[in-house]
């Protein structure tokens, strides 16, 4: 696509010419209309975008076929031509019997890989009956507290033949074990499983903040995870390096992007510092994004995320393995673009970030539900927003052809133009030191506090528009069916655990704790005894409390 240079000053003076033409008494006559238009970013558009905006763009260079270095047009060469994206609803809720029928209701529907929600317990790796879990079980997730949780979360649904994502961070490797555990009761070995634990502890401390250990211990378990899948699990994603929480904090799509390659890359220099050969881990490395509302932008970031890894991971580490040039990754609507007022809009408002993400060449694709600014999704709203999947992958011609968008002046413009800003943000963390410095100094909070304030601004002044929100307000009561949970879930979930206490054998117990309390205090992987803790049925409260003591809590610094 590089462009001659003869050709390129004709194609000036014939767009000045159309600019004195036709534009010009265009706008003396019907003006725009507003001044400046901007992307979510707020990152300015132009009026038009022509070959004068991509002039050094070289094809085999910065975009290159599908499926090839450096894969801005997609990891694989056919794309959605060949295998549709994992239709990968996320659930959970109440006790594990209510989640694990949701999911065999969403499997039922056409869903084709499970993905978990825990409860904030859970994540902060407390069990049920903990006095600092008190009101807090089932409302944003499933509560699991021992391997009989996930027993029964799995129960009926063959863990070697679907594939299964968690959310969880903190407590990422102990939950993992459990679910190690449950497989290997099924009589599925953990080298035939198939997920991706979320183990993205940086994010964390950039903008969800469930975190329970300082930094350093914090990356040493995600360390021992990455490990133990290298060497143990070849089919399993060790972690998703997460932009969907930082950018649900108010982040804009570049800093989502920038910081949450900045995070990758953090994760791989702790793992070569352990002695890991790079090839051995990095093509089990995968990605989570937010798709917001900007189109255009969301292509583009997605497109710029995979270049960028590409070049840093053959460039920067040396990468020979061509799967280690991939960036494979999940994508989830967004969250936080969803309004409590008129929430049938919201399906609208999905479809469009939907059909974003599939352009911009997903792998994975949750889509949220009309009803999630108000409650967890019914069971009606979760079948719509599935729903709106397979009307994309169906029905709308856009998997017909490979990156459709490609070579579009202003996509390519855009995703130059995203990439330059990734890079800029990777100075300014570099001038910290790096990630974990950043994240003392303050410096990834700060950016995203004044990138959410910014945007509230514009929407408190009406410079930028919701539906609903600022604009075609209406007072219409709202009319949304609410998911209701088992009233006697809680007792229930009580209950269990105290029979579980009573049934499993101390000895044993106590034992895998104190092995698991010398890993942890020691150099070795703490894997092994996670899942012999989880085996012995250990629950999840008293797994993390050894963690606890061995490495302290994290609190937090005030930033001024």
């Amino acid at each position: 696509m590089t462009f001659d240079q003869d050709k390129l000053k004709k194609f000036a003076d014939y767009h000045d010419k159309w600019e004195k033409r036709t534009l010009k008494p265009t706008l003396d006559r019907m003006p725009e209309r507003r001044k400046t238009f901007v992307t979510q970013s707020s990152a300015p558009i132009n009026r038009l975008y022509t070959p004068l905006d991509i002039t050094d763009l070289d094809y085999e260079r910065d975009l290159g076929n599908p499926g090839e270095y450096p894969y801005t047009r997609g990891v694989h060469a056919t794309a959605h031509r060949g295998r549709l994206w994992t239709m990968r609803m996320f659930a959970g809720f109440g006790t594990a019997e209510e989640t694990n029928e949701r999911f065999k209701y969403l499997i039922q529907q056409g869903n084709m890989g499970l993905s978990v929600a825990f409860d904030l317990p859970t994540l902060m790796g407390y069990d049920t009956d903990a006095p600092e879990a008190l009101g807090e079980f089932g409302s944003c997730g499933v509560a699991i507290s021992s391997l009989k949780d996930m027993e029964i979360l799995m129960d009926g649904i063959p863990l070697d033949k679907v594939s299964t994502s968690m959310t969880i961070n903190s407590p990422a490797a102990a939950i993992w074990a459990f679910y190690i555990a449950a497989a290997e009761k099924q009589g599925v070995p953990m080298d035939k499983l198939r997920g991706t634990l979320q183990n993205d502890i940086l994010k964390e401390f950039i903008a969800q903040k469930e975190f329970i250990f300082p930094p350093e211990p914090s990356m040493r378990l995600v360390t021992d995870t990455i490990e133990f899948a290298s060497k143990h699990m070849p089919e399993w994603n060790s972690i998703s390096i997460s932009g969907y929480h930082i950018r649900e904090a108010g982040s804009t799509a570049i800093q989502e992007l920038a910081f949450t390659l900045a995070d990758g890359l953090e994760y791989v220099r702790w793992a070569l510092a352990r002695g890991l050969d790079i090839d051995s881990f990095a093509p089990r490395l995968s990605f989570f994004f937010n798709c917001h509302n900007d189109f255009f932008e969301e292509i583009a970031k997605m497109r710029a995320a995979r270049r960028i890894w590409a070049r840093e991971m053959r460039e920067t580490f040396g990468a020979k393995d061509p799967r280690s040039w991939l960036m494979r990754f999940h994508t989830q609507t967004a969250g936080v673009s969803l309004t409590a007022q008129q929430p049938e809009i919201n399906v609208v408002r999905v479809a469009i970030q939907a059909l974003a993400a599939v352009l911009g060449g997903t792998q994975s694709l949750h889509t949220n539900s009309l009803d999630e600014a108000l409650a967890l999704p019914s069971e009606h709203a979760v079948k719509i927003a599935l729903r709106t999947q397979q009307i994309i992958a169906e029905e709308s011609g856009v998997t017909n052809t490979v990156d459709p968008l490609g070579g579009s002046y202003f996509i390519e413009a855009l995703t130059n133009q995203t990439e330059a800003a990734v890079y800029e943000y990777f100075r300014r963390i570099d001038e910290f030191g790096g990630v974990l410095p950043a994240i003392d100094a303050g410096f990834f909070q700060q950016e995203i506090s004044d990138a959410s304030y910014h945007h509230q601004m514009e929407v408190d002044t009406n410079d930028r528009s919701i539906v609903g929100v600022n604009k075609y307000q209406t007072d219409e009561p709202i009319r949304v069916p609410i998911l209701e949970m088992d009233p006697q879930g809680y007792q229930r979930q009580l209950a269990r655990l105290a029979q579980l206490r009573l049934e499993r054998d101390p000895n044993a117990v106590e034992q895998s704790l104190n092995a698991l309390q010398t890993a942890c205090e020691t150099a070795q992987n703490v894997m092994p005894f996670l899942i012999d803790a989880a085996k012995a049925y250990a629950t999840l409260g008293e797994i993390t409390d050894v963690m606890r003591v061995s490495f302290g809590l994290y609190q937090e610094p005030l930033f001024v």
